[in-house]
């Protein structure tokens, strides 16, 4: 029997749904393979993977109808905590913005926000996400997911664009979520998605002791993030907010239609 291929983003902020799929805690036949958001898109794009965690907003840019698996995402519903706006100039005065290209859906909340919100207009500079690098040569620096964690105690004043559009919207917003070509998952496939996302909630602690060895910050920092700043349901609430993201991005012409969803 042929594996299924998924593409898993590799961030912290994923590994409550993919936990029980690497410790084997399921039967599956999944084979997992782990990269970037917008490098997760491509490949499922490509063909190269039959679903995975895709941005949300190449759900809205794929040329082919993509199915989401129902139940799950990665959603904010205030301060995420691990999405940045750096600047070093006051907001008003930002001209210039260098955008992680790790993520496309947070480059497009970040066109919305500063455009809506605070009535703006700037130049995008495409950037690794190297904060220092960035602000040298820009107003403002977008950081996402695992480098943004390792920039919370710096100095530069940011916007958590998270809370951002909770504050705009008073929606959760959703960055991502289980997805690929219709057919490519089955009815199996989908239950055990649902079922890893919920074992790996109750090991929110174990997962954040893990991530803590190789990194700067405390288990009980990570554990927090994971618990009190991320959802990961995908349920009326949150499809109104997704929605509302992808009506802003038509809006903006940062995709050509607002799609309809559709569930495996």
């Amino acid at each position: 029997m042929s594996l299924t291929r998924l593409n898993a983003v590799s961030y912290l902020n994923t590994k409550p749904l993919v936990y029980a799929l690497e410790e084997h805690l399921l039967v599956h036949n999944f084979q997992l393979i782990y990269d970037v958001p917008s490098i997760c898109a491509q490949q499922i794009k490509k063909g190269n993977a039959d679903a995975g965690v895709i941005p949300s907003i190449e759900y809205a840019r794929s040329d082919a109808p993509y199915a989401i698996v129902p139940d799950i995402a990665i959603a904010s519903n205030g301060p995420v905590n691990s999405i940045f706006l750096f600047h070093t100039v006051p907001v008003e005065h930002i001209k210039t913005v260098a955008l992680d290209t790790s993520s496309r859906t947070s480059v497009a909340l970040t066109h919305i926000i500063l455009r809506e919100k605070y009535h703006l207009r700037f130049t995008p500079i495409d950037h690794p996400p190297v904060l220092d690098r960035m602000l040298s040569i820009a107003d403002a620096a977008l950081v996402i997911g695992d480098p943004a964690l390792e920039c919370t105690d710096r100095p530069e004043p940011h916007l958590d664009l998270g809370e951002e559009w909770t504050d705009m919207t008073g929606l959760p917003f959703v960055y991502a979520f289980w997805a690929g070509h219709h057919n490519r998952l089955d009815a199996s496939d989908v239950h055990i998605l649902i079922e890893a996302k919920k074992i790996g909630l109750t090991a929110l602690t174990d997962i954040a002791a893990v991530y803590a060895r190789t990194h700067r910050g405390s288990s009980t920092f990570y554990e927090a993030y994971l618990r009190d700043h991320l959802q990961y349901a995908f349920g009326l609430e949150e499809q109104k907010g997704l929605k509302a993201f992808y009506e802003r991005a038509y809006q903006y012409d940062l995709i050509d239609a607002v799609p309809e969803l559709h569930f495996f």
